[in-house]
């Protein structure tokens, strides 16, 4: 079996150089890490996990708890995404990842909690899950590293979307395209929704707009029907909005539907906007005004956080990270100013 020294002696380094272009450590030079990488890959050098995990009581294995209740699964476009940048980022920094199963589907019973511990899992990344469940709280309030997607908890790191600004961007673009009856379907409570909630009536109330009670409405994030039937009550209203918004693409493209069967055109019509800007937003007809969220950055983020914590727990800051993300401008909304 090749080992580190007899790496270091091809190369005519110390094994200590060896050890550290291997782990990517930062006062290596990029040339010299490229050079032991590829000369360690021609000697056929493979790392023992295991010796490795007994000097640094560490399994290098990452634990995911991925508990969609609308049933999407990976199929979710967002959090995909999220997960496979992080799982590239956790891989290339030398850790596998692990799902949590839910304990109801487990022989043992054990929560997630029990069986992230009775892994020897190093932290975890919350991605989605129901955050009033005991269950996930004893995860968040015990002593393994986790940190948070979208879902802020205190005394631990969350890596959030900048919805904010995300809705001021949107809200500024239908503002300046001449809407003033903008309506929103919102999706249901969380940190996520509290904040696109709040920026949308804070937006409204600078402008000078009073927002009519039934112009908000709340639905299920990814719930395409339900947004579809929401989206006929505000058509239906004596004074409709011209313009809806969605709290996510699918969402809109469910309104979408509703209004293409009602022989009405968008936008010249009815004016939609999404949000997350998933890849079916630009192919379909017309395209989807939507805000792109930036999963790669997202999901790298967490990565690097939570891994730092495990690593460098005395010195990593506890807080929330927000990543930018940016419009995107289809063809869903009707400039009235043309008129």
């Amino acid at each position: 079996m090749v080992s580190m020294k007899d790496i270091a002696a091809t190369c005519g380094v110390s094994v200590a150089t060896v050890s550290k272009a291997l782990n990517n450590h930062s006062d290596i030079s990029d040339e010299t890490k490229a050079v032991i990488k590829q000369k360690a890959r021609e000697m056929g050098y493979h790392p023992n996990f295991s010796a490795r995990a007994l000097k640094t009581n560490k399994s290098y294995n990452i634990g995911v708890l991925y508990k969609d209740d609308a049933g999407s699964g990976l199929t979710h476009d967002y959090f995909a995404w999220v997960l496979e940048n992080f799982k590239v980022t956790a891989e290339n920094n030398g850790y596998d990842i692990t799902f949590l199963n839910n304990s109801r589907l487990r022989k043992d019973s054990m929560s997630y909690l029990e069986h992230s511990i009775y892994r020897g899992m190093d932290g975890v990344m919350i991605a989605i899950a129901d955050y009033k469940n005991p269950e996930v709280i004893e995860l968040l309030q015990g002593e393994l590293p986790v940190v948070t997607i979208d879902y802020v908890y205190n005394g631990r790191i969350s890596i959030m979307s900048d919805n904010v600004e995300g809705m001021q961007a949107l809200l500024q673009y239908a503002y300046d395209k001449g809407h003033r009856r903008i309506a929103y379907i919102h999706g249901e409570e969380s940190t996520v929704t509290v904040n696109r909630v709040s920026t949308f009536y804070q937006f409204m109330e600078k402008k000078g707009i009073e927002v009519p009670e039934e112009y908000v409405r709340e639905a299920k994030y990814r719930d395409s029907y339900t947004a579809g039937i929401l989206t006929n009550h505000l058509i239906d209203l004596p004074d409709p909005p011209t313009c809806i918004f969605y709290p996510d693409d699918f969402s809109a493209i469910g309104g979408m539907n509703v209004v293409k069967n009602r022989g009405l055109k968008i936008p010249q019509n009815i004016s939609l906007i999404g949000y997350d800007g998933i890849q079916i937003a630009s192919q379909i007809d017309p395209p989807l005004t939507t805000y792109r969220q930036n999963t790669v950055d997202i999901g790298k983020l967490a990565a690097e956080k939570l891994i730092s914590l495990i690593e460098r727990p005395k010195s990593t800051i506890i807080g929330q990270y927000t990543v930018n993300g940016c419009l995107v401008e289809g063809k869903t909304v009707l400039d009235r100013q043309l008129k």
